[in-house]
Formats: C-alpha cells, structure tokens, sequence
C-alpha cells in the first residue's frame, strides 16, 4: 500500500459539508483507507483571482491504486460535487490534490509528484504539516517553506472550527 498526501478545498456553497462529502466518497472506495485528516483551515485564495475565501484541509491515506488512477478516482469525486472547471485557479465546490505519493517522482503533465506548488502554499503546508511525522522526508523543507511564507504575510490562514458551518 503506498501512503499518499492530499489537499483538499472548497470555496463555493457549503464549505465545510462539501469537504465532509469529498472525505466521505473517498473512503467508499474500497482500495483507500484514511490514516489521519488535519484541521480545518479558512485562507485566502491564491493566483490572482478575485474569489471567496477557501476551508482547506490534509489528508493522509493508504491505497493499492497506482497514481493515474487515483487521480482519476479524485476526479469523479470532484465531479460528483459539481466541480467546474472554467479557470484556472478560480473557485471550486471541491478541489482534491495529490501532493505526495510514497517517494515517488514524476513530471508527467496530466500528473506531477510530488505536487509543484506544495513549498508556495500554506493552504497545503500547514495543514500538511499537522498529519506528517518530523521524520517525513520533505518535513525540513515544509518547515522553511512554512517560515519563509509566514514571514512574507502574503497569505492568510487560521485553524476554523469543524462544526462551523458554511
């Protein structure tokens, strides 16, 4: 079984209840298996376009499926959730990322591992950082990512209570 890191998002209609609902189809599939989930996080979107603020979260799982189609997996999920995709990094009802899967590297087009933009987010970093162990092999460098972008107060991130709603 290969562990795998995920971020996921939402910031259209019920935040929160799309995050619960995309955890929930996840784990349906009978290949994944959910190890740990971080907190919930309110931030500010990144990339320039002008949109609500998003409710992130990590995910760690364990699965037999190979990367191409667990992806492909996220992607009916996403869609089942009425993801449309009209611009690039614009708002979403559920976003589901592949960030790490196992140690393996890969800069396919359709599937880049570990994810590109992991050390410029901390929408990923810290929530991330909550579910991995300090003997994570990236764990030094989500750290300094982590430092480098709280320091710059470019972006905005606070712990949100799971009961909220919305």
């Amino acid at each position: 079984m290969a562990t795998v890191y995920l971020s996921v998002g939402s910031n259209l209609g019920d935040r929160m209840a799309n995050l619960r609902k995309g955890q929930e189809l996840l784990v349906a599939h009978p290949q994944i298996n959910l190890i740990k989930a971080s907190a919930f996080y309110q931030t500010s979107p990144v990339g320039g376009v002008v949109q609500d603020d998003f409710i992130n979260q990590a995910l760690a799982i364990e699965t037999d499926l190979d990367p191409y189609d667990l992806l492909e997996y996220l992607h009916e999920i996403e869609a089942k959730l009425l993801r449309k995709r009209l611009v690039v990094w614009g708002p979403r009802t559920l976003d589901l990322d592949i960030l790490y899967f196992d140690h393996l590297e890969s800069e396919d087009p359709k599937l880049t591992i570990p994810h590109p933009e992991i050390m410029n987010r901390l929408f990923v970093l810290i929530p991330l950082k909550e579910i991995i162990d300090s003997n994570f092999f990236a764990y030094e460098q989500i750290q300094q990512a982590i430092e480098r972008l709280e320091d710059s107060q470019d972006q905005r991130i606070e712990r949100v209570d799971e009961n909220e709603r919305n």
